[in-house]
This record gives C-alpha cells, sequence and structure tokens, in this order.
C-alpha cells in the first residue's frame, strides 16, 4: 500500500549500491530565466508510471541529443533538502519505447540551465509555473547555500511543489497555490 509520500507504508529506506541520497532545494520564479544566462535548454516529458514511484523522462536538447531514463524516488517524510533515495536507469530507445507503454500520467517542461538552478517553465495546465531547483552532494552544501535574488519563495518543503504531486494537480489547484506565494500567471 503507498503512503501519501508515495513511498511504500512500513518499508525503510536505506542507500545502497545503486541509489544515492537526493539533496535539492526548490523555489518559485516569478518568471523564467532571461535567455542571455542560460547554458542549456532541454524540453522534458516525463511519464509517472500509474500506481508506482517511477518516472520515464525523455529529454531533448537544443543540439538535438535524446536522454532517455527510468528514474525511482523513494522519498522520505523529513522536511528539508534530503527527498530521500533516487536511482537512475538510461534507456535505448527500444528499452524507452516498452516502458512507454505503461499507463502513466504526463508532464511536460522547458528546463534551463542557469547555474547553480535549473529552471523548469512548465507546459499545458501548469503553464505559469516556474521552479528553480538546485541540488547538492553534501548536507554543508545545503546548508551555504544562497539562493538567487530571482527566487520569490523556498517551497522545498511544499509536497505540492514535487513532480509526484503536481502531475496530479488540476490548473485551479496550481493557481490556487501559486496564489498563496503571491505569484498571479496569466491565464
Amino acid at each position: 500500500m503507498m503512503d501519501k509520500a508515495g513511498g511504500v507504508e512500513g518499508q525503510s529506506v536505506h542507500p545502497g549500491k545503486y541509489s544515492r541520497v537526493e539533496r535539492e532545494r526548490r523555489f518559485l520564479l516569478a518568471s523564467p530565466p532571461n535567455p542571455s544566462i542560460v547554458t542549456v535548454t532541454r524540453v522534458i516529458t516525463d511519464r509517472y508510471v500509474n500506481g508506482t514511484r517511477l518516472r520515464l523522462r525523455r529529454a531533448d536538447f537544443a543540439d538535438g541529443r535524446c536522454e532517455l531514463k527510468l528514474t525511482q524516488k523513494v522519498p522520505v517524510l523529513l522536511s528539508g533538502a534530503i527527498q530521500g533515495l533516487i536511482t537512475n536507469t538510461y534507456l535505448s530507445p527500444a528499452e524507452y519505447d516498452v516502458l512507454a507503454s505503461l499507463p502513466a500520467t504526463m508532464l511536460s517542461k522547458t528546463r534551463f540551465s542557469v547555474p547553480p538552478l535549473g529552471v523548469d517553465v512548465f507546459d499545458g495546465r501548469l503553464q505559469g509555473l516556474v521552479l528553480g531547483e538546485a541540488e547538492f552532494t553534501t548536507d554543508e552544501e545545503v546548508q551555504a547555500f544562497v539562493p538567487p535574488a530571482e527566487c520569490v519563495a523556498e517551497v522545498t518543503d511544499d509536497a505540492r511543489f514535487a513532480g509526484g504531486c503536481l502531475v496530479q494537480a488540476s490548473r485551479q489547484e496550481l493557481l490556487g497555490w501559486l496564489a498563496k506565494y503571491g505569484i498571479r500567471p496569466q491565464t
């Protein structure tokens, strides 16, 4: 049985040989980044496989490259930058096609690399949502991080802004969440 955070009830989380601890902080931004400061752009389509903790991702880069991967995220029910454990498996196009046949809920966005953030500008019913993420390898890096001035609010501990929740959000829910942070996207 799945718990509210997408984890399996009663299951403990232990880093292992194939997974790593995911440390990230998330921030709302009022607008997309200025194109002049973007270092890499990619269009991402995420397929959250129904009834699982699995995400199938296709990332199409501006230079024509395509990255395909299967990710498992095992969340922890703690506040702060440690999100849980993450395992990535890179796929061939044939492997991706097989897994893409599974029932899933989709989410699409464009990711702009603007160091130190990856900035996601969402499409479809999530249009107007601009989320910045910073990833870290150590707890010390997390503590030392100072968010850029364009960050409106930190939403690291607001589970509504995690991909697994966003993929299920309606347009009206999103607009309500953003309004609580003083963000009113054009509709």
